[in-house]
């Protein structure tokens, strides 16, 4: 696989750009492609789906702005098929670990008959750091709908390196894969980690799907994003993920990294200066 091309969709995201960086690294030709990369890809217009498949041996899925979304198995089934009709020869989807509506979208990626991994992720590590929660925690309190379910949250940077032994190696064509990090927290210990680690005290407030969802709105969060983050809240998360997987440590042959860790490297980069 050394000399094929690897397509990265939502390869400017959290997972694909750690993606891009390890793939540089061993020395594969990646093509990052999305609405705001070099390579212009729209989830909306698939008229330009076959120029930018074009040549591509090795594809990597990260949907936007999630699986869970009604028609997004629409656009997995016909991206895949075209894929096939590219001569792509590996296809990696990132997917949502008890996300019961993403599962179409893996099913409709099969049914393109070429060898796919699945990668099912819990709550990013980096969703603190990066978007609204990191603009909460700033601005010194987090309101999430959520208070006693503990996650196994994971670091994005894990999911890349599995990702990359997908796309790269041999192996696990067929096989499906949660991530899940070392331990469970609940949003709370969340917080009050990875304010610890920065030095910074930050609230966290509990609140109703409703309340927060109308939170969102008065903010002039989109409705789409409105229904996914309310979606996620008010389904996912109710204690289905509530366990660990040894997934990563098989396939890399460490452990995941920890939460602490990840804290302790954010703190360092300077988040909290902001």
């Amino acid at each position: 696989m050394m000399n094929k091309r690897i397509l990265l969709l939502g390869g400017e995201g959290k997972t694909g750009r750690p993606i891009a960086e390890r793939l540089r690294e061993k020395g594969y030709a990646v093509r990052v492609a999305s609405r705001s990369a070099g390579i212009p890809f729209d989830w909306r217009d698939a008229s330009g789906w076959p120029a930018v498949l074009a040549g591509v041996d090795a594809l990597y899925i990260a949907y936007q702005p999630d699986l869970a979304v009604p028609g997004s198995d629409d656009d997995i089934r016909r991206l895949s098929r075209l894929a096939a009709e590219a001569g792509v020869q590996r296809i990696v989807l990132l997917s949502g670990r008890g996300e019961d509506a993403a599962e179409a979208s893996e099913e409709a990626m099969k049914e393109a008959g070429i060898p796919w991994t699945v990668l099912r992720g819990s709550w990013f590590f980096q969703n603190f750091s990066e978007g609204l929660f990191a603009e909460q925690i700033l601005a010194g309190e987090l309101v999430l709908p959520s208070s006693t379910v503990r996650e196994p949250f994971v670091d994005t940077r894990d999911i890349a390196d599995v990702a990359v032994a997908a796309l790269t190696e041999e192996g696990h064509a067929g096989r499906t894969y949660e991530l899940t990090g070392p331990r469970l927290m609940t949003f709370r210990e969340a917080v009050a980690e990875f304010s610890a680690a920065g030095g910074r005290a930050v609230a966290y407030t509990p609140v109703t799907v409703e309340a927060y969802a109308g939170i969102l709105r008065e903010a002039g969060i989109p409705e789409d994003v409105i229904w996914l983050v309310t979606y996620l809240f008010g389904s996912v998360l109710d204690g289905r993920n509530e366990s660990l997987r040894t997934d990563i440590e098989q396939v890399l042959g460490r452990p995941p990294r920890d939460f602490a860790d990840f804290a302790r490297d954010v703190a360092a980069t300077g988040f909290w200066r902001s």
